[in-house]
């Protein structure tokens, strides 16, 4: 997988691949991380980007020829896709995120300020992204969240490919309690039902557990799988 991240601010995603998990992805190889930068593809001295909005108002929208310059200069395999973050955006979710590892290359457009000259929609035709009902000051975080996300469905980027099959919301329903050692920790003791080695009543008590916190955290998510279960039935 191939991830092309527009931004200002190149370092600020470069650094986040240097640790843990995805700096041995990107030693793999099993995703590449480039970064193209609109202030280089600028025709002014200044390597200016932004600029006062027509009509008036506060803040600067980010300027349409430098982007689209930025973006045309991307090598784009056929399979790819173009995502713009942006608080406008569908919000990004695990079966949005699923369908992105479909693609084997993803052009990531970070806005600041104002955000985007309109036309950069109208010509790149990107598909919009939100990660939450708030506005951040630039798009490389929520970028680096889609990326994290997207990295981690990817075979090879986690030691088991059933750690990320058993997330939260990859079935529709908030992840079970985890324990690990000691067994006991000022008098809180790990459920006897996960040491007593029997896979299905520890499968059947993990689903409990999901439910239960399901439907106490997040409503609406156990609203909708109770009523998809039945639908299946």
């Amino acid at each position: 997988m191939i991830f092309d991240v527009m931004t200002l601010f190149p370092e600020m995603v470069e650094n986040y691949f240097q640790y843990s998990i995805l700096k041995r992805a990107v030693d793999s190889r099993i995703i590449e991380i480039n970064t193209v930068n609109p202030r280089d593809y600028t025709e002014n001295k200044h390597k200016k980007v932004d600029d006062i909005p027509y009509g008036g108002g506060a803040g600067m929208v980010l300027m349409v020829q430098p982007y689209v310059d930025a973006f045309e200069s991307i090598e784009k395999l056929e399979n790819s896709v173009t995502v713009m973050l942006s608080p406008q955006g569908e919000p990004l979710n695990d079966k949005l995120v699923n369908d992105f590892t479909k693609y084997e290359q993803i052009v990531l457009m970070c806005g600041h300020y104002e955000g985007f000259d309109e036309r950069i929609r109208e010509i790149i035709k990107p598909k919009e992204i939100s990660i939450g009902d708030f506005v951040l000051t630039g798009g490389e975080l929520p970028a680096l969240c889609l990326i994290d996300a997207v990295s981690r469905k990817i075979e090879g980027t986690l030691g088991h490919i059933e750690s990320a099959d058993e997330d939260s919301f990859s079935n529709g329903l908030i992840e079970y309690p985890h324990y690990t050692r000691p067994r006991e920790y000022r008098g809180l003791k790990v459920p006897e039902v996960l040491l007593n080695g029997n896979h299905k009543e520890i499968n059947e008590y993990r689903l409990q557990k999901s439910l239960e916190r399901t439907q106490s955290r997040r409503p609406d998510l156990y609203l909708k799988y109770i009523t998809e279960r039945d639908t299946a039935k």
